[in-house]
């Protein structure tokens, strides 16, 4: 196996209005909204550690203090837990980033669009391939987590990855869209992206969720393309330019997506999520069978 650079860094794009969610996203950044009782941003990190990232970086508004506030330490709430003898709570704040992984900001000043929000995190990243998650998606997988999935197809091929799903033809124009070309390996390679195409003009059923692994070459090309789709700079153009040079590998992961920019999406993943706490899913089957028996 041939040695590529490992993936480091990971880019969050966190500076997003969230205005499906209002008025409860006024205040409170949708990505510190809970499932259950961690906020989406955690999960999203907590992939990216478990992927082998040591460099979170968050590309923000001015408006979304609350979750460089999360991600700090805060002595004085652990103090004040571990007077009390709750030192298990105290862990379960203080080991929200692991001591390895250092935290990184980048201000988004104008909302132009997700292919912009990478770009601005161009200067922290650097030239070096790197991973980009979106906190909407939450990915839930029964072995490894989505990322360290994509990492290994990295460390096979030395190729960028990006994360697709099947997705029903009448909502590709809510995707970036893909065909591909299955090599010798069985491993699918990009042969085509569009972004939100019409059912009638989209290459195939496979959508683009949000998990990537791209080369730093990816600056360049963002800063090439011009407003796309709904007027704002698209990073699957720049990833369409990409194809022309360096092969993708499209990785269809093993787990279950979540739609948590949606509200279907997001109480769906509350539910099962919250099955999975032994001090919950009692409680919530004895709920869901009285439901059945006042449907009934």
């Amino acid at each position: 196996m041939t040695d590529f650079p490992p993936i480091r860094k990971a880019v969050f794009p966190v500076a997003g209005l969230g205005t499906r969610f209002l008025p409860a996203t006024k205040s409170i950044p949708k990505e510190m909204l809970p499932i259950v009782d961690k906020p989406l941003i955690q999960y999203a990190v907590d992939e990216a550690v478990e992927a082998g990232i040591d460099t979170i970086i968050f590309v923000t508004s001015h408006k979304k203090g609350a979750i460089l506030d999360h991600f700090d330490p805060d002595a004085e709430l652990e103090s004040l837990l571990l007077a009390k003898g709750n030192d298990e709570l105290r862990k379960r704040i203080h080991d929200i980033i692991p001591d390895h992984v250092s935290t990184q900001y980048v201000i988004q000043e104008k909302a132009l669009g997700l292919g912009h929000a990478v770009w601005c995190a161009k200067r922290l990243v650097g030239n070096e391939p790197f991973a980009v998650l979106l906190a909407d998606d939450l990915i839930r997988s029964p072995g490894n987590g989505c990322l360290k999935q994509m990492v290994a197809e990295y460390q096979a091929t030395g190729a960028g990855c990006i994360g697709v799903e099947e997705i029903p033809l009448s909502m590709t124009g809510r995707y970036g869209m893909v065909s591909v070309l299955k090599d010798e390996a069985g491993r699918n390679f990009i042969r085509q992206i569009i972004e939100k195409p019409a059912p009638e003009n989209a290459p195939s059923n496979l959508g683009v969720v949000g998990r990537y692994i791209l080369p730093g070459e990816i600056f360049t090309l963002l800063e090439s393309v011009r407003a796309g789709v709904g007027g704002e700079i698209q990073l699957t153009d720049a990833i369409s330019l990409q194809l022309q040079s360096q092969p993708l590998v499209a990785h269809a992961f093993d787990g279950v997506r979540y739609d948590c920019g949606s509200r279907q999406g997001f109480i769906r993943a509350t539910v099962d999520y919250a099955l999975e706490h032994d001090d919950l899913r009692e409680d919530l089957i004895n709920y869901f069978e009285t439901l059945k028996e006042f449907a009934d």
